[in-house]
């Protein structure tokens, strides 16, 4: 028992470190994986080492930084057959970004967390870099993760609120009477608004895609400078991303709309 125990909690490890390789574009040192994943430095070197024997990332000796290998490029593209949503869903998000001019994105719900897949820049010339392809954020912080947690059950919502804690790196504005008040501002509009919760000047809202049975399982959203949302023209963004939603709704095999709940 206690052998199968240890041998799961490496498992945990392995996989926790081959999520912080992938959500930094540049590739991540040993000491910031260590610190990221709140591991002994040794100990994650030892699983980082392995994971590179066996084909699951690279290291690149002139920097010491750690990338994903060609094992995990086979197996996304094996993967891919079965989640193909991103291609489907590529057209729309271009044409979201052409017409709001704003960099637009879409994001897949993966457990309590919002994982961008997707990234398409607009035509304005200041962007945000917040959301770049791999960055994972909780569920409620940014536009789109608040959009995806705003149409779960009123049940669901309190059992992650009950087990989340992000005021430690998101702060006050994220506990969970804040997060609450915004789920209420999500539904009654129908899209979420991100007033520069998570990097100053930075603004995003986003709108749910719900799948086949109904389930809030994808966000689109778009992210720029404050000057660019302001009270005036949200509602047109606000009208985009439903439309952008819905679209992308019924393609996934369900006609609903964030609005209609």
């Amino acid at each position: 028992m206690e052998a199968s125990m240890e041998g799961a909690q490496a498992i945990s490890r392995a996989a926790a470190l081959l999520r912080i390789v992938s959500a930094a574009a540049d590739g991540v040192t040993t000491a910031q994986a260590a610190q990221r994943a709140g591991v002994a430095r040794t100990t994650v070197h030892r699983i980082l080492s392995s994971l590179q024997d066996s084909g699951l990332l690279d290291r690149d000796n002139s920097t010491g930084r750690w990338h994903l290998g060609p094992e995990v490029f086979l197996m996304g593209a094996l993967a891919a057959r079965r989640y193909d949503f991103v291609d489907t869903a590529r057209p729309a998000v271009r044409e979201l970004a052409d017409e709001t001019g704003e960099s637009a994105f879409l994001s897949l719900r993966r457990g309590d967390e919002n994982v961008c897949v997707l990234r398409e820049e607009g035509s304005f010339p200041l962007r945000s870099f917040v959301l770049q392809e791999g960055t994972r954020f909780p569920l409620g912080v940014a536009s789109g993760g608040l959009a995806i947690l705003s149409f779960l059950s009123d049940q669901e919502i309190d059992a992650y609120l009950g087990r989340a804690e992000l005021t430690g790196e998101w702060g006050e504005a994220h506990d969970a009477d804040a997060i609450r008040e915004r789920v209420r501002l999500t539904r009654t509009a129908g899209y979420a608004t991100n007033p520069a919760l998570v990097l100053e000047g930075s603004w995003g809202m986003g709108a749910a895609v719900f799948d086949q049975h109904g389930r809030p399982a994808w966000a689109v959203s778009i992210t720029g400078v404050e000057s660019r949302f302001r009270d005036a023209r949200r509602p047109e963004l606000g009208r985009l991303l439903l439309r952008t939603a819905h679209r992308l709704s019924t393609r996934a095999g369900h006609g609903r709309t964030p609005a209609g709940r």
